[in-house]
């Protein structure tokens, strides 16, 4: 992602409010988009006169007044980041996602500075997660209309003599300890481009194969970015924006604390039959004069 703006809030009765939001001088056409709804048929006149604040002394003044009533007011600091959507190709999306991500740690006038350096700069997902680590997804689901609890989370029928329905919920066992609760995810890999940890090779698995599986991922492609191998479910449909943080309480459970050794990562197809960990052997077996 990549930081093209801070905002600061103000702490009310009824709840957070917005004093200030600064931009960075060069905002991309990806960001730009966002603001439009017809992106084709607009003037694209957005950001024109923001933008001079920043070559001009009097707006360069303007800018700082805004930074200094941030240090000086604000309660909370967060700043204003955008996903590379034009990196993603085989997506039909032009506009960026934004999302604002808090900064915390230390008081309002280190805060301000901090987010004021990161300005038009990149944040790498391995800045902000390590290896693992227990992490919470947060994304957007499609609808079902009203469905039951069999369908909606996937619970077991109960036997035919009950009289009180088939497909419902009965006895799941004591309120406390809950049989039922949160799945936690665990990050199990950070890959990086141009490293070894960006491809499916492992201590017990030195076969060199990338971590794109045969054939690419389904409605995605080859992974050619940063990516995470996270262990645990993730809900929504595919080729949505996924959101990722922190968890709010510390883990201290086995299972959190736990380092994670893989072994084997499958590469196989996801199309056809998982034969073939790489490319190449297909090749050989199907085309072997090629």
């Amino acid at each position: 992602m990549v930081v093209v703006g801070m905002v600061g809030y103000v702490k009310t009765p009824r709840g957070l409010r917005t004093l200030s939001i600064v931009w960075a001088q060069h905002l991309s056409e990806e960001v730009r988009r966002r603001f439009y709804k017809n992106w084709a048929k607009s003037k694209k006149k957005d950001f024109t006169k923001y933008i001079k604040k920043h070559v001009t002394d009097e707006g360069k003044k303007d800018i700082q007044s805004q930074l200094e009533e941030l240090k000086k007011y604000c309660d909370v600091i967060r700043v204003l980041a955008q996903t590379q959507i034009g990196k993603m190709k085989g997506l039909k999306k032009k506009k960026a996602h934004m999302d604002e991500i808090q900064i915390n740690g230390g008081d309002i006038a280190k805060k301000v500075d901090y987010a004021y350096s990161f300005f038009e700069k990149k944040v790498h997902v391995d800045e902000a997660f390590s290896k693992d680590e227990i992490i919470d997804i947060t994304r957007v689901t499609k609808g079902n209309d009203y469905e039951g609890a069999v369908t909606r989370w996937g619970v077991i029928r109960v036997p035919r003599k009950t009289h009180c329905g088939i497909r419902k919920v009965a006895c799941i066992g004591a309120w406390h300890p809950p049989p039922i609760g949160p799945m936690y995810k665990k990050v199990c890999r950070i890959g990086k481009p141009g490293q070894e940890n960006h491809s499916a090779r492992t201590e017990f698995d030195r076969t060199e194969k990338e971590i794109t599986p045969v054939g690419g991922f389904p409605n995605f492609g080859v992974v050619k970015e940063d990516y995470l191998l996270i262990k645990g479910c993730c809900a929504g449909p595919k080729n949505m924006v996924v959101t990722l943080r922190q968890t709010l309480g510390k883990q201290t459970s086995r299972v959190a604390m736990e380092e994670i050794k893989l072994k084997f990562i499958d590469t196989g197809s996801y199309c056809i039959c998982k034969c073939f960990q790489r490319s190449s052997q297909e090749k050989v077996k199907f085309y072997p004069r090629v």
